[in-house]
């Protein structure tokens, strides 16, 4: 049976442009929206080098479906044999993870709510750029849920673990100005500044050749747990990589 397209990708050169279309519940979550999150991810040209991600209308999203928690999947989820359900939840967790590949740099244009999976999925992204109306809340915890969706590590690697720990144990909003004090946001902007500032930073990105690019972020992504000395020997093996590639170049 067709569904009406709930995610947007609009590809230009080097950009990919995504887009959440479900203004009228505040591009709220559901299983077609990260089954069509995945699907993207794994049909992306192999060109493109900059993902922006946004909801349309006035939030970006306001987290998981009301009537994803009310419906039958949770309770089928919760009586499958652990392999089944842990198969299911690794394949919603694909409609994240794809966007923090070493070969892309993807944005977040966060404005108005960001929720549960909402925040999960900005957090999923490279970078965040907040409007000045932002509001930011971890809201699995109180709803007896946990964030399964990458949002744990994602929160540690931001912002530490005492904070992480107080924003998804209390459940309150962060507005842009203490995101951006905290390292949830990289910019914050006014409303009306939002796409052209998200233009600019994919701008700015491109302009750095790709290879080197690549080789950065996945050295910066390793560093997070790697070892003082593994590090260093990352790092020659990416500085040789990346000279040769001039070599071949010249």
């Amino acid at each position: 049976m067709d569904h009406t397209q709930l995610v947007r990708s609009d590809v230009d050169g080097p950009i990919a442009r995504i887009t959440l279309c479900r203004p009228d519940v505040h591009n709220a979550q559901n299983l077609q929206v990260w089954e069509e999150l995945r699907d993207i991810g794994r049909r992306l040209p192999g060109d493109v080098r900059c993902v922006i991600l946004a909801g349309q209308g006035a939030s970006f999203s306001s987290g998981i479906d009301l009537a994803v928690l009310s419906g039958r999947f949770l309770s089928e989820l919760a009586q499958s044999p652990d392999n089944a359900a842990d198969a299911r939840l690794s394949e919603i967790q694909a409609a994240f993870e794809w966007l923090r590949r070493p070969d892309l740099v993807s944005i977040a244009a966060v404005q108005g709510h960001a929720i549960g999976a909402g925040l999960q999925l900005a957090l999923a992204c490279d970078l965040r750029v907040l409007a000045a109306d932002a509001q930011l809340r971890i809201g699995e915890p109180g709803l007896g849920l946990v964030p399964d969706l990458g949002g744990t590590k994602r929160l540690i690697e931001t912002v530490g673990y005492s904070r992480a720990l107080e924003l998804s144990l209390t459940g309150r909003s962060v507005g842009a100005g203490e995101a951006m004090r905290v390292g949830l946001a990289s910019i914050v902007v006014e409303n009306s500044e939002l796409d052209d500032t998200v233009d600019d930073l994919a701008a700015a990105l491109l302009a750095v050749p790709r290879n080197a690019a690549i080789e950065t972020k996945a050295l910066l992504q390793r560093a997070v747990t790697a070892t003082s000395p593994d590090q260093l020997g990352a790092e020659r093996a990416a500085s040789l990589r990346q000279l040769r590639h001039h070599l071949d170049e010249s």
